[in-house]
C-alpha cells in the first residue's frame, strides 16, 4: 500500500504511546538480567547491534542498488520482480515473503514504513533500526512524511511527490535511491560503498563525499 503526499504538511505535535511491545519488553528484561549477572556487557552488545544495523546487513541492499545503477537489464528485472532479482544475488527472505523495489526519481521520493508492526526486509537491510520500530515514526511517516524527513535532515522541494509505502508480513519494500551525479564510470563496488541503509528506507539520499569528488 502506498500513500502519495505531493504538498507540504503542517506539522503539529502529537503524543504517542512509546511503551515497548511485549516481545521488546521481554528482550529488555532478559538483557537486564544477563547484565546484572555479568554475562553480557551492554556497550559491547550495542556495538555488535550497530555493526549489523549499519554495516553488515545493509551491504546486501547496497549491492542490489549498485547493480541496478550499473546494469539496466537488472534494474528492469528489479522493477518487475524484485524478489527474483534480489534472490539472483544470493539474498532471499523467509518463504512467502516478497520484495518490491521502488525507484526514486527527480519528481518522486519514496519512504518505507510499517504502520501495523515493524515488518522490514532483513535479507537486504539486516536488523531494523530502533527508530523504524517506534510508534512515532510508524504513525507520523504516513501523517507527516515531509516533517519526518526534515527531522532526518532531508528537506525536499515542494514540487517533489512523497510516496509512502506500508510494508506487511508478505510484502517488503526496498527504495532504490537516485544515482548521484559525478559517478559515471565508477565500479559497482565503489558505488555500493555510497549506499546507506537510510537511503534504502527513504529517510536519506545518496551523496558523494567531498573526499571522493
Amino acid at each position: 500500500m502506498s500513500h502519495d503526499h505531493d504538498h507540504p504538511h503542517h506539522h503539529a505535535d502529537h503524543h504517542h504511546d512509546n511503551e515497548l511491545d511485549p516481545m521488546a519488553a521481554r528482550v529488555r528484561a532478559l538483557e537486564t538480567i544477563l547484565t546484572e549477572k555479568g554475562l553480557i556487557e551492554p556497550a559491547a552488545l550495542d556495538a555488535i547491534i550497530d555493526t549489523y544495523e549499519t554495516k553488515v546487513g545493509p551491504r546486501n541492499g547496497a549491492h542490489v542498488v549498485a547493480r541496478a545503477w550499473t546494469d539496466p537489464q537488472f534494474a528492469e528485472w528489479l522493477g518487475q520482480d524484485a524478489t527474483a532479482a534480489i534472490a539472483s544475488l544470493g539474498y532471499s527472505g523467509r518463504q512467502g515473503e516478497h520484495m518490491q523495489a521502488v525507484f526514486n526519481t527527480a519528481d518522486t521520493h519514496n519512504l518505507v514504513v510499517c504502520t501495523l508492526c515493524s515488518c522490514y526486509p532483513w535479507s537486504v537491510l539486516g536488523l531494523p533500526p530502533v527508530w523504524y520500530k517506534s510508534p512515532p515514526y510508524r504513525s507520523r511517516a504516513v501523517i507527516d512524511p515531509r516533517g519526518v524527513l526534515a527531522e532526518f535532515g532531508l528537506v525536499l522541494p515542494g514540487t517533489t511527490t512523497v510516496r509512502v509505502w506500508d510494508s506487511t508480513a508478505e510484502l517488503r519494500y526496498l527504495v532504490v535511491p537516485m544515482r548521484p551525479d559525478g559517478t559515471k564510470g565508477w565500479s559497482e563496488q565503489k558505488l555500493s560503498a555510497l549506499v546507506s541503509r537510510d537511503s534504502m528506507i527513504g529517510t536519506g539520499v545518496v551523496d558523494v563525499p567531498e573526499a571522493l569528488t
